[in-house]
């Protein structure tokens, strides 16, 4: 009986043990089963950010805000009388971008207070801010990021890049910004503002570089930065800072119609003009005095180009360096002193960096021929602002349908009233089709036709003469006479 019930005891005790790890094991439901990456993995799919080449990334923007802030200031301005803002665009856009704080070509009467931003740059109280925050102005007052309130002189100022130049007296040192390298900026990069907008002191905002090289007022010289980093009116002339900690561009223009597009001046052109504001308290260009285009497929096609490199020479404006130097439309500027010019904007800036009266030879392809012209630099006069012609009267008119305008014989009335330059011939554009070759071309009603392909339009029947055997894919260049700004260009018109 023993061993019996000891046997039985045992199977009994086996037998529920079996069933109790069935249930066990059947009843709870475990969890997913999750293996770590082994650190080999984790070495192989995990890849560092790459970084500039021009310098570390700083840790975050929080960072660079701490370090920036105490460099940026809050300028008050202040005028007695009335001011005029002189500084528009060379062309209408329908959607043309405002200084900030002041539109464009007003006028405003009695005492005016405006309110900018700028960025101290060294030691000694140097301030970087926009020509327009300091333009017609009697007192300015700079505010520090430590609550002192100091008063500013004017230094100097360009209204053509529009960067002003002040300082302020301090008895201890200041903080300042570093600046950083404006043709190293990449579009897509990160960058930050930091500025007043509507009078909220210190305000960081953060975008990327949307396009560089935006021509906004100044077709010659500007060379903008678009970013979307939030800016509004007060950040004019706030820096623009990039991942690196440097100041890489003034704040200066926002879109009149769109958020969050704004626009900023190199730190460059800042950088290649301050020994001038520092000992002149102004900027002195080159200056030949010629109105110069690119030169794309359909102007090398209709001019018959040997080459699409180089500044086209459009009008020569009488009694320049170019004029006295035998400059004539036409010709094709491809060097300067050796050194090659792809475009127009190339030339322009090689000879504005250059100080008036001295001299430069171009290499010039006229009619197949390359030859060299030595032209001594005058100084750049300032900008002129351009008027708008009224409505053309059209009485006469002759519409050329293979272009798409309507053109009639120039009068006194209209010479007179326009100023044309004396002896001009050529016929005026009194209509314009919507749609058509001369419409796409920007060709406007107020131009005065001068050139078709090089041939003089001196009368309505040389206009007929010339586009009367006008063909299908054929691209004609029509040299015409702007009185709004007042100069000549070539535009090229592609027949439908």
């Amino acid at each position: 009986m023993p061993r019996r019930f000891l046997a039985v005891t045992v199977c009994l005790v086996a037998t529920v043990s079996f069933l109790v790890g069935l249930i066990v094991a059947g009843s709870m439901t475990p969890a997913p089963a999750q293996s770590a990456p082994s650190s080999a993995t984790t070495r192989a799919t995990v890849r560092p950010m790459p970084t500039a080449a021009t310098g570390p990334i700083v840790g975050s923007f929080a960072d660079i805000a701490d370090r920036l802030n105490p460099a940026v200031v809050n300028i008050d301005a202040s005028s007695r009388g009335t001011v005029h803002t002189r500084r528009r665009p060379e062309f209408q856009l329908p959607d043309a971008p405002d200084l900030f704080g002041r539109p464009p070509e007003r006028e405003r009467e009695g005492p005016r207070r405006g309110a900018g931003t700028g960025f101290i740059i060294d030691a000694d109280g140097y301030i970087l801010t926009n020509h327009h925050v300091i333009e017609d102005t009697d007192r300015i007052m700079v505010r520090l990021a430590d609550g002192r309130n100091l008063k500013a002189e004017r230094v100097g100022s360009d209204p053509d890049t529009d960067i002003a130049l002040i300082k302020v007296q301090s008895s201890r040192p200041l903080p300042h910004a570093a600046l950083g390298n404006s043709d190293a900026l990449r579009v897509g990069e990160w960058v930050m503002a930091i500025g007043n907008p509507l009078a909220y002191e210190h305000t960081v905002t953060v975008g990327v570089i949307s396009f560089i090289g935006r021509k906004l007022f100044n077709s010659s010289l500007d060379r903008y930065i678009q970013t979307d980093a939030a800016i509004n009116f007060g950040n004019s002339g706030g820096p623009l800072i990039n991942t690196r900690g440097e100041v890489i561009g003034i704040n200066a223009a926002i879109s009149s119609r769109a958020s969050n597009i704004g626009f900023a001046v190199p730190i460059n052109q800042a950088n290649a003009i301050l020994p001038q504001l520092r000992e002149k308290g102004r900027v002195s260009r080159g200056y030949i005095g010629v109105a110069l285009r690119d030169v794309d497929a359909d102007l090398q096609r209709s001019l018959n180009l040997s080459t699409s490199s180089g500044a086209l020479v459009q009008d020569v404006t009488a009694g320049s360096p170019g004029a006295r130097a035998g400059l004539r439309a036409y010709d094709l500027i491809v060097a300067v002193d050796g050194q090659p010019v792809a475009r127009n904007d190339e030339l322009i800036q090689n000879i504005a960096a250059r100080s008036p009266g001295t001299m430069a030879a171009l290499q010039v392809l006229r009619d197949g021929r390359s030859i060299s012209v030595p032209v001594k630099l005058a100084e750049r006069p300032p900008v002129r602002p351009p008027t708008t012609p009224s409505d053309v009267a059209t009485p006469s008119s002759q519409t050329g349908p293979a272009l798409g305008m309507a053109v009639r014989e120039i009068d006194s009335e209209f010479a007179q009233r326009f100023n044309l330059p004396k002896g001009l011939e050529g016929v005026i554009v009194s209509r314009v089709e919507p749609m058509s070759p001369a419409y796409d071309a920007d060709i406007e009603r107020g131009h005065v036709l001068l050139e078709i392909n090089r041939q003089p339009v001196r009368s309505m029947d040389d206009y007929r003469r010339l586009t009367a055997h006008a063909r299908p894919g054929e691209v004609l260049a029509l040299y015409v006479f702007k009185p709004e700004i007042p100069r000549r260009e070539l535009h090229t018109v592609k027949i439908d």
